[in-house]
């Protein structure tokens, strides 16, 4: 990066487990291909991360690093504007982590509530990965060895932020000076897209998502799963929109905000059936996902050039992270050569 470049800097990313889903497009997809003009922007595919409860099947994480890169390219980022690396590429990353151990408590990480949630979910109880447990960490190091100031999250997240920061302080007080810039979330204007199947959450381990190559099959399949309102048995009843899986989609993915409204409307005062809404999200969702999975289609013909991508990026992001480590490690008065 040029000294002469003063945006912002963007550091976000996904642990490569799976392809990416609407969830994704929602959350943060959609707003980092309109932010790669504005800011200097890195993707880290958190591939490390991902091993911290995937110990057993490595082989999944280093083939869907090729998938959700493809899935980056599909939807629009540019690699000449949008620097790609994989993170277990990137030995900075591992060093910084091993400092910051020494910055925070397992009782702090422990009442991490993003942490305590996903424990829960998982169903570690007191059996859970070391490497689990101190992802926080990671995730600091993460975020501040490319020295980023604005990181993309969902408000679940808010507590790895303000995690991070912590640190952050410990650490610049260590040193002297404030070597290392805190960082701000990036909350999306979507809350969590839930699962079609009405869950909290969409998830790739739930099997309740729409990935971003589904087929129109695939698409019909899921809006005609959705929940609407169980008590809207007839089309000239009234419905409630409120807690409607099939009217959040609309909110989150129909251009048309004024019809969306006069749906609702509709839909309120009895007389708009499931079905005529239904179908007018499964065109809303053909429309957004076929160019995205023709293109991804395309890019699938040449493995080859989404590795040189990531290549290419991982190269200047090893040089970008080592940087900083070398700087905390002077900071620190940790000996270096």
């Amino acid at each position: 990066m040029s000294n002469q470049d003063s945006r912002p800097i963007i550091l976000t990313g996904d642990r490569p487990t799976g392809q990416l889903h609407l969830g994704h497009f929602v959350g943060s997809l959609r707003s980092r291909v309109g932010l790669q003009d504005s800011h200097h922007q890195h993707l880290l595919l958190a591939d490390a991360q991902a091993f911290t409860d995937n110990a057993d099947n490595f082989e999944k994480v280093r083939r869907n690093i090729i998938e959700v890169a493809t899935d980056y390219l599909a939807v629009g980022i540019d690699p000449t504007k949008t620097t790609i690396c994989v993170q277990s590429s990137l030995p900075a990353l591992n060093e910084l982590t091993m400092l910051y151990l020494n910055f925070v408590s397992v009782a702090r990480l422990e009442r991490n509530p993003t942490i305590k949630a996903e424990i829960q979910l998982r169903g570690f109880e007191r059996d859970i990965p070391a490497g689990f447990l101190c992802y926080p960490i990671a995730q600091a190091a993460d975020i501040t060895a490319f020295k980023a100031t604005v990181v993309p999250v969902g408000e679940d997240q808010i507590p790895m932020i303000e995690q991070t920061n912590e640190m952050v302080r410990r650490i610049n007080r260590q040193i002297g000076h404030d070597l290392i810039p805190e960082c701000k979330a990036l909350l999306s204007n979507m809350s969590r897209l839930p699962g079609f199947d009405g869950k909290a959450k969409m998830s790739k381990s739930l099997g309740n998502t729409i990935v971003l190559d589904a087929t129109d099959k695939d698409i019909k399949k899921a809006v005609n799963a959705m929940y609407t309102d169980p008590n809207h048995l007839r089309v000239e009843d009234p419905g409630q929109v409120e807690g409607n899986i099939v009217f959040t989609y609309l909110d989150a993915f129909d251009p048309n905000k004024d019809e969306v409204a006069e749906l609702k409307e509709h839909y309120r005062r009895g007389g708009l059936g499931d079905g005529t809404v239904k179908k007018r999200l499964e065109t809303v969702l053909k429309e957004l996902i076929e160019p995205i999975r023709e293109r991804r289609i395309e890019l699938a013909k040449d493995p080859d050039y989404i590795m040189d991508i990531l290549r290419t990026g991982t190269e200047k992001c090893r040089d970008i992270t080592q940087q900083t480590l070398d700087e905390v490690k002077t900071g620190l008065g940790v000996f270096h050569f």
